[in-house]
């Protein structure tokens, strides 16, 4: 093997120049390291359990109360009443596929008008359908509904008569049975 050039001058002096800036700090660690080891251990350590609180709170495991879970809603009577009787139009002359999609997003729109919060121009109807901001008798009925709306516009299966009478009494029971309850 050839013997190699040495580094040109500047080089050398920057190398000289950093060796001597340094060696006090590079010292004084090797110095204090017995002690910054156990400094940064401890950090580690605090960080994991602050970021394990933060991802599971202090009421991770704690039940919700009453007055946390979701406000009881429905969409108003007369919406609801409209609603079913143009999707049983539909659904008179034969088009089930028309008439359940029509409940699904007739029922995204009452959501997004009750709360503007729950509801994202992107928002699918499973997210929705599984939204806990959202009262349980609502999930629920909506899935019922976005069940056979999925099937038919994913699977391009033809929704038939028992399909469409689902998705509408899952509606109907939702939102008139919440007046009957009420009043």
């Amino acid at each position: 093997m050839p013997e190699a050039e040495p580094p040109p001058d500047w080089v050398q002096d920057l190398l000289n120049w950093l060796e001597k800036t340094f060696a006090p700090v590079a010292n004084a660690l090797v110095e204090i390291w017995p002690v910054l080891k156990w400094v940064l251990i401890a950090l580690a350590v605090l960080a994991v359990i602050y970021f394990l609180i933060r991802t599971f709170g202090p009421d991770f495991m704690r039940k919700k109360s009453k007055a946390e879970q979701p406000d009881e809603w429905a969409p108003p009577e007369h919406e609801a009443l409209a609603l079913l009787e143009e999707a049983d139009r539909l659904a008179a002359a034969g088009e089930y596929d028309e008439a359940t999609h029509l409940l699904l997003k007739r029922s995204v729109g009452q959501i997004a008008a009750a709360r503007p919060d729950l509801v994202e121009p992107s928002s699918t109807a499973r997210e929705l359908a599984s939204e806990p901001r959202l009262p349980d008798a609502a999930r629920t009925a909506f899935a019922l509904i976005a069940a056979p709306v999925e099937r038919s516009l994913f699977a391009l299966r033809k929704l038939e008569e028992t399909d469409w009478q689902a998705a509408r009494t899952a509606y109907a029971d939702f939102a008139l049975a919440q007046k009957a309850i009420a009043a």
